[in-house]
């Protein structure tokens, strides 16, 4: 699918300097970010599943943390 995306000059940049480190070119680098960061929320979406069913008071814990984020 193809996907027009606009960025800021700052976005642009971090992006060059994304894909020069990776050694890649920036669509790859924004392919690869967009994959991380996805693998990195459901991930952490399951650890804090299972933190829930398995650590007493987790709940808890996870809803004052929220609050105090706020």
């Amino acid at each position: 699918m193809a996907m027009t995306l606009r960025l800021s000059p700052d976005q642009d940049r971090a992006l060059t300097l994304l894909a020069e480190a990776q050694g890649s070119s920036k669509h790859e680098a924004a392919v690869r970010a967009i994959v991380t960061a996805a693998a990195r929320l459901l991930n952490d979406a399951a650890v804090a599943d299972l933190a829930r069913d398995v650590i007493p008071g987790h709940a808890e814990l996870e809803s004052r943390i929220r609050r105090t984020r706020g």
